[in-house]
């Protein structure tokens, strides 16, 4: 599985993929989520692995262990690199979740989301009802995926850092909100640059719209990816 930037797929239909990839000479890592996946089904992500691209499958999933196990299994079946559940669905979920999945794909990563990057102190405080902060519940939530048995979690690039040092180096970070300076920030809250992810320790990023939308977005691309892997400055 590749540490490059993993390019999230904000698209619906298949032929916008097929166009969009097209223009890519280099294999790549990229996020298939909600929109992408439920309108073309389970086929899409037969069709970009033809294209030999790893693939990241963003569905968040989240109910109780028995119907997360069962979907798991089917997820299992599929030709990815890594997929999610959220954290907020409890222990007994993920290790459902952890086994029903890595018994089809023993190779594939099994993370978790703890706080969406569009969340807020604010937010957290008021609509969650928590007593703990933002940045202690996304702790909070890691250390339930790690003790379910979870290779990593979906935190922003600012929890990173705190995230290593309360469960430990080896726990995956991957890591959405990621924006250059000139980009809009459109619906996220908490976003960092590439170098700022990077410098605090993040593992992976997820870069959408800043890719997606940009009018060279293999120039964009190359731009973040040597960024990220600290060839060049912002």
């Amino acid at each position: 599985m590749m540490n490059t930037p993993i390019i999230a797929l904000d698209f619906r239909e298949y032929e916008t993929v097929k166009e969009f990839l097209g223009q890519f000479d280099e294999k790549l890592f990229v996020k298939v989520g909600l929109e992408l996946y439920l309108s073309n089904g389970p086929k899409i992500v037969e069709e970009i692995r033809q294209m030999g691209h790893d693939i990241f499958l963003d569905l968040k999933l989240y109910d109780i262990p028995n119907t997360v196990g069962k979907a798991m299994e089917g997820i299992g079946r599929l030709d990815i690199q890594m997929t999610n559940v959220h954290a907020q669905g409890g222990t007994a979920m993920m290790k459902r979740a952890l086994e029903s999945f890595k018994d089809g794909n023993p190779d594939g990563k099994l993370i978790a989301v703890t706080q969406l990057t569009s969340m807020t102190d604010e937010m957290v405080s008021r609509e969650q009802q928590s007593v703990l902060s933002l940045t202690e519940s996304v702790v909070h939530y890691s250390k339930l995926a790690h003790q379910a048995g979870l290779d990593g979690v979906v935190a922003s690039p600012l929890e990173s850092e705190i995230i290593h040092e309360k469960v430990g180096p080896e726990f995956l970070t991957v890591t959405p909100g990621i924006r250059l300076e000139e980009d809009s920030n459109d619906d996220q809250a908490r976003v960092v640059t590439p170098a700022d992810a990077r410098n605090k320790k993040s593992d992976y990023i997820v870069v959408g719209r800043s890719i997606t939308q940009d009018k060279d977005p293999v120039d964009k691309y190359n731009r973040i990816k040597s960024i990220w892997e600290g060839v060049t400055v912002e």
